[in-house]
């Protein structure tokens, strides 16, 4: 039976379509498109989405048991996006080619991420892939990295297990 469920059910991910929710949910959280200025639209949401989840992908990578998880995250990332799409009326000849953009959208995002944490300056990562490339007010962008900094944080002050278990901060 469990071989039939392999082939032919979802794949068993644990608890990462809870620490997945947990991300949507930050991700739609109103300041960021009231105080951050992002915008309130499919490909802001997106972006909103996908910053707060490299946020926690990065988190996952910083140890070897984080891996499978952050592996399984993706996954979930993956099957939304596909949902979305679909919802969205987006055929199935060409559902595959979004969903890739999408990935290599993450990936990108995720290196830029990185670096900006690594530099000190998410600023720019911020505008060119939150915003873009247009700028909003500065305060905006100081809003959204400061709070992606203090997500940071928290996520980084909390047990791996805990961030495994699907536990995010606030």
């Amino acid at each position: 039976m469990r071989m039939l469920q392999r082939l032919f059910g979802k794949p068993h991910r644990g608890t990462a379509p809870q620490l997945y929710a947990g991300v949507v949910a930050r991700g739609r959280a109103p300041h960021w498109y009231t105080a951050g200025a992002v915008p309130d639209t499919v490909d802001g949401r997106f972006d909103m989405i996908a910053a707060v989840l490299c946020i926690v992908l990065l988190r996952l990578e910083e140890a070897p048991a984080g891996i499978p998880t952050s592996t399984a995250v993706a996954e979930c990332f993956i099957d939304d996006m596909d949902g979305q799409l679909r919802e969205i009326g987006i055929g199935d000849i060409i559902v595959g080619k979004h969903v890739g953009r999408m990935m290599g959208m993450l990936g990108g995002r995720l290196g830029a991420y990185r670096s900006g944490l690594a530099e000190g300056d998410l600023g720019p990562a911020l505008v060119r892939n939150l915003y873009r490339g247009e700028a909003p007010a500065p305060a905006a962008v100081t809003h959204v990295e400061a709070r992606l900094r203090a997500f940071r944080d928290a996520l980084a002050a909390l047990p791996l297990a805990r961030v495994i278990a699907g536990e995010l901060p606030e």
